[in-house]
């Protein structure tokens, strides 16, 4: 068989464009490796050592935190858009409802609170994720369930309970983080807010819906990808700069002298005083154990204390501030309210049993 001239240049031409597309995209890949792995030295240089605050002081570290975080937020938005749009458009927006709705009710959530479990990200950080499954038209409960996860679960939190605190209470905490996120889940579901979520959202989502009728190249799954990153990130980041800063302060300047105080007495309201405490702050769940276990040293209850654990991983201000973008306010409301209600169920039943 003899191969048109024609066709044969067809192809190479082709390829040329998709080689020279791949190439791009692995060298801003590892450029974005790069400078991820250098935040965290790069802004204790530029708090510590240009600015000139001293380690370990209130403003130090809050100005240290707010230099590492908001560029690993933005970093994380980017790189998690991008690499979402390229894998969505692979799958049609029916074929993703079909994967993550569930064909009964809850399996989708389960399905979402465990990917969130596996995904270490803290809940800024899960935010573009969520923004992805809103898109694709994933049930909005299903996405919740994933929101709720991703920062409650963290494999490293579960690590660190179980050398402190032994097995059972690991256990517990990751049992009882998961049922959490179903649950608020299936609630948030079943009633219906779709309206709740802003316009512009919808509009990405219709953009994209057609994508699965046309054969995609490389270089458009990544022009398009581009695309989705760039429009979504520059509606976003004052959101996430914003957060980050109100997260930083509190961070930085929250005793835990004031917190133990709190969660040490023996009261019915210290459990929703600690998780009222927690959602102003900014934490990922590794970050927040060294905090729970001093605070246990002061006499801290652990139900109490995993509550407010809880809360600032998976209801922080800043989460709140940056979902801002993509929810009106009822919805954020009803997904406060049903998840800092479940929390607060947990907290008792831990001071219970323990």
């Amino acid at each position: 068989m003899i191969t048109h001239p024609d066709s044969l240049y067809n192809r190479i031409a082709t390829r040329r464009p998709q080689a020279a597309a791949w190439a791009v995209v692995i060298l801003i890949a590892i450029a974005w490796i790069l400078a991820y792995r250098s935040l965290q030295p790069l802004a204790n240089w530029l708090a510590f050592d240009l600015i000139g605050l001293t380690p370990g002081s209130h403003l130090g570290e809050a100005v240290a935190f707010f230099l590492y975080d908001v560029p690993k937020i933005l970093l994380l938005l980017s790189g998690i858009i991008f690499l979402v749009t390229i894998l969505r458009s692979f799958f049609s927006p029916e074929q993703t409802r079909r994967l993550l709705g569930g064909k009964r009710l809850g399996l989708g959530n389960t399905l979402a609170a465990g990917l969130g479990v596996i995904t270490p990200f803290c809940s800024c950080s899960a935010v573009p994720l969520f923004i992805g499954f809103v898109e694709s038209g994933i049930p909005l409960g299903v996405t919740f369930s994933f929101l709720i996860a991703a920062p409650m679960v963290n494999e490293v939190a579960v690590v660190m309970l179980f050398g402190l605190f032994g097995w059972q209470v690991a256990a517990l905490y990751m049992v009882m983080g998961l049922v959490i996120a179903i649950v608020a889940g299936l609630v948030i579901g079943s009633l219906k807010l779709e309206r709740f979520v802003e316009d512009f959202v919808w509009q990405i989502h219709v953009g994209g819906a057609g994508l699965e009728s046309e054969r995609l190249t490389w270089v458009d799954r990544f022009a398009r990808a581009r695309q989705s990153t760039a429009e979504i990130v520059s509606k976003v980041w004052p959101y996430v700069v914003v957060g980050i800063a109100i997260g930083a302060l509190i961070h930085g300047f929250v005793p835990e002298n004031a917190l133990a105080g709190i969660m040490g007495r023996d009261a019915w309201w210290s459990v929703p005083a600690a998780v009222a405490l927690g959602v102003p702050m900014y934490s990922n769940a590794a970050g927040i154990i060294p905090v729970v276990h001093a605070l246990m040293g002061k006499g801290a209850a652990l139900g109490t204390v995993l509550a407010f654990m809880m809360s600032v991983v998976a209801l922080s201000l800043p989460e709140m501030i940056i979902l801002r973008r993509v929810l009106k306010p009822q919805l954020i409301g009803v997904f406060i309210g049903v998840v800092a209600t479940g929390i607060v169920l947990v907290g008792y039943l831990f001071n219970l049993v323990v």
